[in-house]
């Protein structure tokens, strides 16, 4: 089937309406020079979606000049609109201090209510806060539900999350073969730290070959304060092949922040 037009840039709220999945696929999937100004466009005539991925763009130099602040504010014309992921973004903003300084009692608001549209990263950014414990009361029972919400969804970070509360025997019985399997599922998702507490888990049970595979996956997604800690970690392991690992993870690591 042939790929779907990008369709003509909006000059009007009525013609947003018109505008149909596929071809919002298309715009996402189009180059950034193409569809920056269809994104603005959109954004400037009401869109949450459009405003949503603006801010994300913003946030990440996606084609555009990296603005924070002006980030935040298209995800907070979105949340204005009960978008999830505006109010989910708007959250990890102030959380974080991109845009604007650091205001957890903000945050904690918009996580609230992008978890209660069922959104899994919403869900998985309030039990991170209910987890912590530091800028709401602390309730590891609560974080580890939400987290089973998210994972229900596939959210593989969810997963790391509810394999260390097995792990660890926190909330619920402790239960390695049931963190294994969480480990195992979040790493076959994408996330990074599942994937070092797989391959954590594979080598303290011998399967050494298995282990190196997933560890090497772990730097292209990893940040780089994540990639110095485990590598230190690994520079001590007693096994060779995971000591250079390590070395390689915290030299990536500096060039990264150089």
């Amino acid at each position: 089937m042939p790929a779907t037009a990008l369709p003509p840039i909006p000059t009007r709220t009525a013609e947003l309406a018109q505008i149909t999945p596929a071809q919002w696929a298309a715009v996402l999937a189009s180059p950034a020079d193409q569809a920056g100004p269809w994104v603005q466009a959109a954004a400037q005539l009401g869109s949450a979606n459009a405003q949503a991925v603006l801010g994300q763009w913003l946030l990440d130099g996606h084609g555009l000049e990296r603005n924070p602040a002006l980030a935040l504010q298209w995800f907070l014309r979105a949340a204005a609109q009960d978008h999830p992921m505006g109010m989910n973004m708007a959250g990890r903003c102030l959380e974080n201090g991109w845009g604007a300084p650091i205001d957890m009692a903000r945050a904690v608001a918009w996580y609230q209510k992008a978890a209660a549209t069922g959104l899994d990263a919403g869900l998985y950014n309030l039990a991170n806060q209910l987890a912590a414990g530091k800028s709401i009361a602390q309730d590891h029972a609560a974080a580890l539900k939400l987290y089973q919400q998210a994972a229900d969804l596939g959210h593989a970070k969810s997963m790391t999350k509810i394999g260390l509360y097995y792990e660890n025997g926190q909330v619920v019985e402790k239960d390695e073969e049931a963190a294994f399997f969480c480990y195992q599922e979040a790493a076959q998702g994408g996330d990074f730290r599942g994937q070092f507490n797989y391959a954590g888990m594979l080598a303290a049970r011998g399967r050494l070959a298995e282990a190196l595979e997933w560890l090497e996956k772990v730097p292209k997604t990893a940040t780089p304060a994540y990639l110095q800690q485990v590598g230190a970690l690994l520079e001590r392991s007693s096994y060779a092949e995971f000591q250079q690992i390590g070395e390689r993870m915290r030299a990536l690591a500096d060039s990264k922040t150089a």
